[in-house]
């Protein structure tokens, strides 16, 4: 092959690749539409725009998700939003992607942490066992598509979270993520792609969340949710259990669909 064409095809691979990630673009809670951080445009915008969810600075998984504060919000510094959105404990909220059409198979998880002091533009959420799983999705031979990932992709890049219908009010950080494990049989191979939204809960009960896990830390490069092989788990030779732990008792019925 020319020398021309092969740095061709590499410019096409690496698009390809590129083309296969995605990050989060928008939030939606009864039908208005909230504008997260929009990678490859609002760093070219001044003034910085407002935004709901914080800054992400590209469209591809966290480089170190076992150690670096970057699997708390996402690869951008974490940097307090300057929007905040209100919704009732019991609201659906739906989570919107850029896209996703990637062969990433994996789990799509969701967490809640309170706000320290019930202020989340001083809260970051990288120290304390703050994160309460409140959605989760992962492996269902029965179902079609069997991923969560997949489920995403065929639902238009779209993700359903309702707020725990108990929750007290108060500000709340929502952290949304998708897990990819095409290329998890190699330690440190997994993707995760993680966002933070700000999100304050106006009407709500009067309960408070649990202890749950620290981010970083709870994701361990030895864990079988993490370190794994695809296509031994799609011919059913071992079972998957997405990292983090369960998701809270406390949270509300899967809003995409019921399962694992």
């Amino acid at each position: 092959m020319a020398p021309l064409a092969s740095f061709a095809l590499a410019l096409s691979s690496l698009a390809s690749l590129v083309a296969g990630h995605g990050y989060l673009k928008s939030i939606t809670v009864n039908n208005q539409n909230y504008l997260a951080w929009q990678v490859g445009q609002d760093p070219y915008v001044t003034p910085t725009p407002s935004r709901y969810a914080r800054k992400l600075d590209n469209n591809g998984p966290v480089p170190d998700f076992y150690a670096s504060k970057d699997i708390t919000c996402g690869v951008g510094g974490n940097i307090p939003a300057a929007g905040i959105i209100d919704v009732k404990a019991g609201d659906t909220v739906t989570l919107n992607w850029d896209q996703w059409n990637s062969d990433h198979p994996g789990p799509v998880m969701t967490y809640l942490a309170k706000c320290a002091n019930n202020d989340c533009k001083t809260f970051k959420g990288d120290t304390g066992n703050v994160w309460v799983k409140i959605d989760q999705l992962g492996y269902n031979p029965s179902a079609s598509p069997a991923w969560a990932s997949y489920l995403l992709r065929d639902q238009g890049a779209k993700w359903k979270v309702t707020i725990p219908p108990g929750l007290a009010p108060g500000e709340y950080l929502l952290r949304h993520e998708i897990l990819g494990l095409h290329v998890a049989g190699t330690r440190m191979g997994a993707q995760f792609y993680p966002s933070c939204t700000q999100i304050r809960v106006t009407q709500g009960g009067s309960t408070q969340l649990p202890s749950g896990i620290a981010l970083p830390g709870a994701y361990n490069p030895e864990d079988p949710g993490i370190l794994t092989h695809v296509w031994r788990i799609n011919q059913g030779q071992i079972t998957y259990t997405a990292p983090g732990g369960p998701v809270w008792s406390g949270a509300a019925p899967n809003a995409n669909r019921a399962g694992p």
